[in-house]
């Protein structure tokens, strides 16, 4: 048996049994937020999300019995292939130009898989669309309050801060939902997987545990969250929005991710600057939440601190204004 390496949460491993090859999935050691880590849930997912869209690898069997392997876990196939992380790989591409056609790739296979239909592989009512949004923002709120006080790092009062008034800003601006879709909820580059030779089509697409249906864009806020845009000046503070192992891929532009997202959807990106606010938000959230696994003594993972250093204010100052802006003059709450 061996563990994959990387993640920062559900740990995974490939186990081998004569020429067979499966993946067992389990979730962290120690305390986990609710909803979170859900084995049944990706399970569920992977059994039947196939069927509408092939980069799903497949779920074989769930097991609820603690006492086989210390907690509940799950088996899906085994896929081989490449995760992109720094850098594309030379067994996926040697051309020049490899980093932007797997970064137009991801955002391909996210396009494809917010136009499946949940219904056609029996996952309509995998969540509950009507209110998604309120609930999401409602539910990350809770909890950050659970772990925002757990900190021993610069600027936490600032941090704070920041973090409340961005929460304040998200919920007086929130867009009315278009449709009801698949949400990945933590769909990213690192998170995707890519057949050797082939840089143009995502092969898999991992870590399912918090899918859901309800409000596609926000996978897509998400995404652009960690995507880093190198036209944009080095001091510039959305050239970074979130740490990300793949700032240093040489990928297309954010404003070329939503015109190539725009050519496969149906959904109108008019509001799509609330959606990547949100997105940072809740990346945030979950960066503050390994951390204070780290402080609990919950892992040994040294990056489980640096998680904790990266929520930071910006390195310039917020607006100060004390109302948020009102609809519909929707834009950056930082700028």
């Amino acid at each position: 048996m061996l563990q994959f390496p990387r993640g920062s949460a559900n740990l995974t491993y490939r186990v081998q049994f004569g020429d067979t090859h499966l993946v067992v999935r389990r979730p962290p050691f120690g305390v986990v937020a609710a909803g979170s880590h859900d084995m049944g849930r990706e399970y569920r997912v992977l059994s039947r999300l196939h069927r509408v869209y092939d980069r799903a690898p497949r779920a074989l069997l769930h097991c609820t019995d603690v006492e086989v392997i210390g907690a509940e876990f799950f088996v899906s196939e085994y896929r081989e292939g490449v995760v992109v992380w720094d850098h594309v790989p030379a067994a996926i591409s040697t051309d020049v130009e490899a980093s932007r056609r797997v970064g137009l790739a991801v955002v391909d296979a996210l396009a494809d898989l917010h136009q499946a239909d949940p219904a056609a592989c029996d996952l309509a009512d995998l969540g509950r669309p009507d209110g998604y949004l309120g609930r999401q923002l409602s539910g990350w709120q809770r909890r950050w309050d659970a772990v925002a006080d757990l900190s021993e790092l610069r600027d936490a009062d600032t941090t704070r801060h920041d973090m409340a008034r961005l929460g304040e800003w998200l919920l007086a601006n929130e867009p009315r939902s278009q449709r009801a879709g698949f949400v990945h909820n933590d769909f990213k580059i690192d998170n995707c997987q890519f057949r050797p030779g082939d840089p143009d089509r995502v092969h898999s697409v991992f870590d399912w545990d918090m899918a859901t249906t309800g409000d596609p864009l926000c996978d897509f806020g998400t995404l652009l969250n960690y995507w880093p845009d190198a036209s944009l000046p080095q001091d510039h503070p959305e050239r970074f929005i979130a740490a990300s192992a793949t700032r240093d891929l040489e990928l297309p532009t954010r404003a070329e991710v939503v015109e190539r997202y725009a050519a496969i959807s149906d959904l109108d990106l008019s509001q799509i600057a609330w959606y990547e606010a949100f997105g940072c938000w809740k990346t945030a959230v979950i960066l503050q939440q390994l951390y204070a696994r780290h402080l609990r003594g919950e892992g040994t993972d040294p990056r489980m601190r640096q998680r904790g250093e990266m929520v930071a204010p910006w390195p310039f100052a917020p607006c100060t204004s004390s109302v948020p802006e009102p609809r519909p003059e929707l834009r950056n709450p930082w700028m």
